[in-house]
């Protein structure tokens, strides 16, 4: 997938040093959070005036991201597979009337639309398209958004989300702009419909009884726009999903890395979940898995240290070279490594303190454990979005 790039600028010997760091139990990173903690942020949504809903959220770093969410009304373009199924509905009318808006909110994926500008890119540069491409993904494959959208067979909203990196990418901008997306959508309203049926959509002009995208304490298939205009406070039922950055270092992982964590990732995974549909008040379903994808690590790219063995300055030779290498490969699949597949390293990390880039991918007992950390009760995924849900939204 598309790589991380930003700007490398550690030496061999710092990113040795800052591996075996981040490879001990529990790992001592940079900034002295734990493994699964996140950067701090601040967070602010219903900035933009003219737009459906907006957030800012900018972290400790200096990066800063704004999301813009539209929606306009849209006619439904019929194809003939929609034409006759909807001629077979027609013959039980009474029966389509009761169930039959129900059974065709399914909505498409067209009516969703989302790009992303970052500083320095192009829009058709990898990064901003592979990175617009995940976060739609999973506000797709949520299930949960596109019902939303649904007004009658006739109309449906479309949406357009807007995403704005103020600041150059110091990081992979990922779980930042995921986080953002998250609370424009949150903070998303939609005007409250008056009409009926299959009618032509007439909507309040009261702002204030405009329905919220993401309610609480309501169905979590049910359309804004056919929902009562009284707003239950319960807990969400729905939400947008969150994408997460994992990284692993040896047999360690380690969530919302930063660019210096990074340059020594061995394996970079994207996270995308959201909260399962409950029925009730029951929350016992927890979290499900959307999608996940491997990132290419900015650390394959890093220039290879020398050991002393290969190093004429401090009288190394040819004649070590090939008992240097041949020992680091046998030993670099090791405990250490134990997280890692394929053909591990060209050296042992941290036995001669020589920094070499990672070859191979993550194991399948690795990635288990880093879902098992994203999904479970009181997990990693639980905590992200409980604190995304202490943001106020209007």
């Amino acid at each position: 997938m598309a790589p991380i790039n930003p700007q490398n600028l550690l030496s061999p010997a710092e990113l040795a040093y800052l591996h075996s760091s981040l490879s001990l139990t529990p790992p001592i990173r940079p900034d002295a959070r734990m493994s699964t903690q996140f950067r701090p942020l601040v967070a602010e949504t219903e900035i933009l005036p003219g737009t459906n809903g907006s957030a800012r959220v900018c972290f400790a770093d200096g990066t800063e991201a704004v999301v813009g969410v539209k929606a306009e009304v849209e006619k439904t373009v019929r194809d003939s597979f929609t034409d006759s199924t909807q001629e077979e509905e027609k013959s039980g009318e009474a029966q389509v009337r009761a169930a039959g808006p129900t059974k065709s909110r399914k909505g498409e994926n067209a009516w969703v639309d989302g790009t992303i500008e970052i500083p320095g890119f192009r829009d058709d540069d990898p990064l901003p398209a592979f990175l617009a491409a995940m976060l739609t993904e999973a506000l797709l494959a949520s299930g949960s958004l596109l019902p939303k959208l649904y007004i009658n067979p006739r109309w449906h909203w479309r949406l357009y989300i807007d995403i704005l990196l103020l600041s150059p990418p110091l990081s992979y901008p990922l779980p930042l702009l995921s986080l953002t997306t998250h609370l424009a959508l949150l903070s998303t309203r939609l005007p409250r419909l008056k009409s009926e049926g299959e009618e032509d959509p007439l909507f309040d002009d009261d702002w204030d009884a405009a329905l919220p995208l993401y309610p609480r304490g309501t169905s979590p298939s049910a359309s804004p726009a056919q929902q009562p205009g009284k707003r239950g406070v319960g807990v969400f039922l729905s939400r947008p999903p969150v994408t997460l950055l994992v990284m692993a270092v040896g047999g360690n992982v380690i969530f919302d890395p930063s660019r210096e964590e990074l340059a020594v990732a061995e394996a970079v995974l994207a996270v995308s979940l959201a909260a399962a549909p409950s029925m009730g008040d029951s929350m016992e379903s927890g979290l499900r898995l959307l999608a996940i994808r491997t990132i290419d690590p900015p650390s394959r790219l890093t220039t290879r240290g020398v050991p002393d063995a290969e190093n004429s300055a401090t009288g190394g030779g040819a004649g070590g070279v090939g008992g240097s290498i041949g020992q680091g490969r046998a030993s670099g699949v090791g405990a250490k490594q134990e997280g890692l597949g394929g053909q591990g390293r060209l050296g042992e990390q941290g036995a001669d303190g020589v920094w070499y880039p990672p070859r191979g991918g993550m194991k399948r007992d690795l990635i288990g454990r880093v879902l098992e950390m994203c999904l479970k009760k009181g997990g990693v995924g639980e905590e992200v979005l409980a604190g995304l849900e202490g943001v106020e939204v209007g």
